[in-house]
């Protein structure tokens, strides 16, 4: 029997850019659910955002959250044994990524060195964060409720990122680039919580003939992680039609469409393949 796990990003890809909408995917999400194919939310959000669409979605599998930092399993979902995960409110949680407090301050120890101003998520109010994402203020709070990943913009010649990057890299840190901002974080990623799933999946299914299709769609290079994992690698359009040209991969759909539009064209495609 042939199954399917789909890892999928939020913002630019299964939620529109602009208004966080996920409603030009509801036929492919209608098609999953009906196919009981886990669906696994995997963003640089919070736990507390994707807590929120999570309900919205009708969604109860597990999630990453902060790109790769945390992967949050519901209690009792998998009945093997999930390596390094500790218990925490109604999830087993295995915790990947570096501390918070300690992302803040490297993130000005960096920008002082690279000769850059920086304004992290930890610098702005609740206020800014929604004017600078279109959020509600409600959603903001949560987009501040952070645990793992440091969002932020940096001030100054374009020409001193690269520093910056390396600054970080120095740390044992990494910066990512998203839709909006950049990323500072440890060295988690998407693959990484991805993998780290898929071993559960596969143990869970008794997998052992090489039948779980693992697919994921994303749209930015802070998801060429998880999508150099995965059997079917799925790339959306951005806001302006166009797909990031820093991927490449051998084997990469390019869906036919804008964010939540071009999801649902992919998707939906490839569960015909797969059902025919």
């Amino acid at each position: 029997m042939t199954r399917m796990v789909v890892f999928t990003d939020m913002d630019g890809s299964l939620l529109d850019a602009a208004t966080y909408s996920f409603e030009p995917a509801r036929e492919a999400l209608a098609a999953l659910r009906d196919r009981h194919i886990p669906l696994v939310l995997v963003s640089s959000k919070t736990k507390a955002e994707i807590e929120a669409i999570r309900l919205r979605l009708n969604n109860a599998h597990p999630f990453v959250v902060e790109n790769g930092g945390g992967v949050f399993i519901p209690a009792g979902l998998f009945h093997v044994r999930i390596p390094d995960a500790t218990p925490r409110r109604g999830y087993q949680v295995v915790e990947l990524g570096t501390a918070y407090a300690g992302l803040r301050r490297a993130l000005k120890e960096i920008a002082q060195v690279a000769g850059l101003g920086a304004r992290g998520f930890g610098d702005m109010s609740v206020e800014e964060v929604a004017e600078r994402t279109g959020l509600t203020l409600l959603e903001a709070a949560a987009a501040k409720q952070r645990e793992f990943d440091e969002p932020f913009v940096l001030d100054g010649p374009s020409d001193r990122t690269e520093e910056f990057r390396r600054q970080a890299e120095m740390r044992g840190l990494q910066c990512t680039t998203g839709g909006r901002f950049h990323h500072l974080l440890g060295r988690n990623d998407k693959g990484s919580a991805c993998r780290l799933l898929i071993d559960c999946y596969r143990r869970q299914f008794k997998d052992d003939q090489g039948n779980l299709i693992t697919v994921a769609v994303g749209d930015s290079l802070n998801d060429v992680p998880m999508l150099a994992l995965v059997d079917r690698p799925v790339l959306v359009q951005k806001p302006d039609g166009s797909y990031e040209p820093g991927i490449r991969l051998p084997n990469l759909i390019l869906a036919p469409g804008i964010g939540p539009v071009g999801w649902n064209h992919a998707l939906l495609a490839l569960l015909e393949r797969v059902g025919s």
